[in-house]
């Protein structure tokens, strides 16, 4: 089997699962989250892109239910010993074959948690199980239970998101080594994924963002290339990935000589990480990260070029999104502690001026001061026109 993983670490994330399922008073959960599989299974797929369930029962029941493609799959990535298949067949909906395998365990009249909040379940899905389900069981929302425990990182994660960094590095070196006046934005891109998989790294859960000119202003990957000018600006989002765990990073390059406007964005991104890197403590809220980065932002009156968000957890995560949770905005509750791995991204975006300056890198929180896990300067990067 293809596992990266001790048994001791499975069995370890499994009784951490169970206690909380014990306190949400659950006897199954429905999981429909790739991650929540992947991370308690070790299961390793993007066949959640069609219907399947992992049931898992307080009595430690594995079932997994998922199509005859991910059979093999299932059972060389994963330690999941009770795999079931269900039918394409005319109209018949999966659905209606997991209500006969959780008859099957035994679970009629059962206090289920589902998993909702996931890219592996579509609304039509929801909609079929919720008509299916609620007079078959006693059904609840449990999307933030796996998404919680997962947010902490234990030592055997840790050191594949260290991996992860050491690859980011390394890409954005390669891009370095392609940035200037007339490079291809393609060959970019293609030195910074190559860099990665040549070093033993998966594909990101989204595209590696990459924007020149007016382009740099964007926050999401988009179709087309444009070749570099004598004076440009690129702005580069990117994660290493490794074993599916991401450590992100970001930076707005400047070719030839930076604006003021450049030099005025970037100490205020400078400062606002600074201040960030204050709050990512053990007895502060993600709410208090975004505070702090929005405190320094608006001092330097750049408000309206911010966004409403400026951060997020890291993980083992799958397409289309390596963003994890928590996030970092206002008012979030959520509390920082000891092994998160939290991606911070100050991004400023003046339209007016058409000016672009992002500054982001990977954190591991400890006891005390964040670990910043890339080793590259927060200089601002300039190359020659």
């Amino acid at each position: 089997m293809a596992l990266h993983f001790s048994d001791a670490e499975f069995s370890a994330r499994f009784d951490k699962l169970k206690e909380a399922m014990e306190a949400e008073k659950l006897d199954a959960m429905l999981l429909f989250a790739q991650e929540s599989m992947y991370w308690l299974t070790g299961y390793d797929t993007f066949g959640f892109c069609f219907f399947q369930c992992l049931v898992v029962t307080k009595s430690g029941d594995k079932v997994l239910l998922t199509r005859s493609a991910d059979q093999r799959q299932a059972k060389h990535t994963s330690n999941i010993q009770d795999i079931r298949i269900w039918i394409d067949r005319g109209s018949a909906s999966p659905v209606g074959q997991l209500k006969d395998m959780l008859f099957d365990m035994d679970l009629l009249g059962a206090r289920l948690g589902i998993e909702y909040d996931t890219h592996g379940m579509t609304g039509r899905i929801a909609i079929q199980l919720n008509e299916e389900l609620s007079r078959f069981a006693d059904i609840s929302d449990a999307s933030e239970l796996i998404a919680g425990l997962r947010a902490v990182k234990s030592a055997e994660e840790i050191v594949y998101v260290r991996k992860a960094a050491a690859l980011a590095d390394k890409a954005f070196e390669a891009a370095m080594d392609k940035i200037g006046p007339g490079a291809d934005e393609g060959h970019i891109l293609a030195a910074m994924q190559g860099t990665i998989f040549e070093g033993g790294g998966d594909y990101p859960g989204n595209e590696f963002i990459i924007g020149s000119g007016r382009d740099a202003l964007l926050c999401r990957y988009k179709s087309g290339r444009r070749t570099l000018s004598p004076r440009d600006q690129l702005t580069l989002e990117w994660a290493g990935s490794y074993r599916h765990y991401h450590a992100a990073l970001m930076r707005t390059v400047i070719i030839g000589t930076p604006t003021d406007r450049h030099v005025e964005m970037y100490d205020a991104a400078r400062e606002a990480l600074a201040a960030v890197e204050t709050q990512l403590v053990p007895g502060k809220t993600f709410g208090d990260v975004f505070d702090a980065h929005a405190e320094r932002v608006d001092a330097h009156d750049m408000m309206p070029h911010r966004l409403n968000a400026c951060g997020y957890s890291l993980g083992a995560r799958f397409t289309p999104s390596w963003m994890d949770r928590p996030m970092a905005y206002r008012a979030n509750p959520a509390e920082v502690k000891p092994d998160m791995v939290i991606f911070m991204h100050m991004i400023l975006m003046d339209s007016n001026s058409g000016t672009a300056m992002t500054l982001g890198q990977t954190y591991l929180t400890t006891d005390g001061a964040p670990e910043s896990l890339s080793k590259l300067p927060l200089d601002l990067p300039v190359k020659a026109g």
